[in-house]
């Protein structure tokens, strides 16, 4: 472990300095650089903050189409979160980082980690229902959530930090993601007592911490050696754990074999997605 980090400390040195070099030769065009990934990354985290008022387009619908629909978003986005984990973040970390393979795997486990403490401890629960039980902490939830989407927009900076293919990859991971939990979490608030519209504005501030956390990290990377590098192994530990842990329990409670069957064409849409966006981008 000590000789990996070793290894991954002089190479983030080395790039560093590579890029020090780049930018005292052409400084206008560093700067550029710059802009064009601020601008990339807020966009992005914008888009996905804005899924947040997705709710609204399901006040209304049946019990049990809706239902249908969540399984099969619920199946896609399993896919989506483990074809962006092994298809495209880590293997792109284990490829900026040199030979420093078994460090990746150990930011990818603290990811893991993180991430059960989180649902643990701050009571982030997902609901990919329309009938969720109505939840006592519903400001604590939100605080949850606040947290979890900080962290989207801190994997979302760092992906395009790294690369524009595995940034893309990152915010259509989350995106997918983001889709039945936001509908379920705009259950959670209107059965928990607020209003539609109350849930909608509440539910949307707790989205926009993700602006705040790609702003920090996009920021602070300047300054912090190798973090971008360090967060993308992280962010895909985070994506295997909410794939095996949150979705999938939610799809072996429908044991229909025709349900069965469509969140499995669901799990390997959301794969092959991944798949192609790696092909397209590289």
């Amino acid at each position: 472990m000590k000789e990996d980090q070793y290894i991954l400390f002089h190479l983030l040195l080395r790039t560093t300095a590579h890029l020090n070099n780049d930018a005292g030769k052409n400084v206008p065009f560093r700067k550029l650089k710059l802009m064009a990934d601020l601008i990339v990354i807020l966009g992005s985290v914008t888009v996905v903050s804005l899924i947040s008022l997705i709710g609204i387009f399901f006040v209304g619908l049946k019990e049990a189409f809706l239902r249908r629909i969540l399984m099969a978003l619920v199946g896609f986005s399993c896919g989506a979160l483990i074809g962006g984990a092994f298809i495209h973040l880590l293997p792109e970390s284990l490829e900026e980082t040199g030979q420093a393979h078994q460090a990746v795997f150990y930011y990818a486990i603290a990811g893991i980690i993180v991430f059960f403490i989180m649902e643990k401890f701050l009571y982030w629960r997902h609901c990919h229902e329309e009938n969720c039980p109505v939840h006592t902490f519903v400001y604590l939830n939100l605080i949850g959530d606040g947290v979890h989407n900080f962290i989207d927009g801190m994997v979302i900076a760092a992906s395009f930090i790294v690369s524009y293919s595995m940034g893309v990859a990152t915010t259509l991971a989350v995106i997918f993601h983001e889709i039945p939990q936001e509908i379920g979490d705009f259950g959670v608030l209107v059965y928990g007592g607020l209003n539609k519209w109350k849930a909608l504005a509440y539910n949307f501030a707790s989205a926009l911490t993700a602006v705040a956390g790609s702003l920090i990290t996009y920021y602070l990377a300047s300054y912090m050696l190798g973090m971008d590098v360090l967060l993308v192994p992280f962010a895909a530990g985070g994506f295997i754990y909410i794939a095996a842990t949150d979705l999938m329990p939610e799809l072996h409670k429908k044991s229909h074999a025709t349900e069965s069957i469509i969140q499995l064409f669901a799990i390997l849409a959301g794969i092959g997605l991944m798949s192609a966006v790696k092909i397209l981008l590289s």
